[in-house]
């Protein structure tokens, strides 16, 4: 590249950062809470199957402000166990089971309990329910019989 032609490139080439600073806060994803799911089109981070069950779907906020998205609870579970990232650095979501598919309500899984004995799309077997919900564990005692269960 001769110098002219450079000379020419470096206003581009200083207002590209800007430039991408701009468009990311025109995104219409926020930075916090549960991304939006494309119901039977994403796919589950860790297995890849689609995520179709609305009423055991998942999604963790990582660090960095991405959305990975779960068809299961257990699926998220392990997928977390596997990052280097502390739980308070990041956002774990679950769909309320008894909620209608058509309006899914997230909750924080952390402060949800979680119905057993239920048929999961991987398996694991935990539906999310509100805190408190009679015959249903908390999120410590779901997350220690799904990693038990291994898979």
């Amino acid at each position: 590249m001769d110098r002219r032609k450079f000379v020419s490139a470096l206003p581009a080439l200083a207002a590209g950062p800007y430039l991408g600073a701009v468009l990311a806060g025109c995104s219409s994803e926020p930075l916090t809470g549960p991304g939006k799911i494309a119901w039977d089109r994403d796919v589950c981070t860790r297995c890849s199957m689609v995520i179709s069950e609305r009423g055991f779907a998942a999604q963790i906020r990582d660090p960095m402000k991405k959305v990975h998205k779960f068809d299961d609870f257990g699926c998220a579970v392990f997928w977390k166990e596997h990052q280097t990232f502390s739980d308070a650095e990041s956002e774990f979501w679950v769909v309320d089971s008894r909620t209608e598919p058509a309006a899914s309500q997230w909750l924080d899984a952390r402060k949800a309990s979680f119905a057993g004995g239920k048929r999961s799309p991987m398996g694991y077997g935990f539906a999310a329910v509100p805190a408190g919900t009679a015959e249903a564990v908390p999120y410590a005692e779901a997350r220690k019989a799904v990693l038990a269960k291994g898979k």
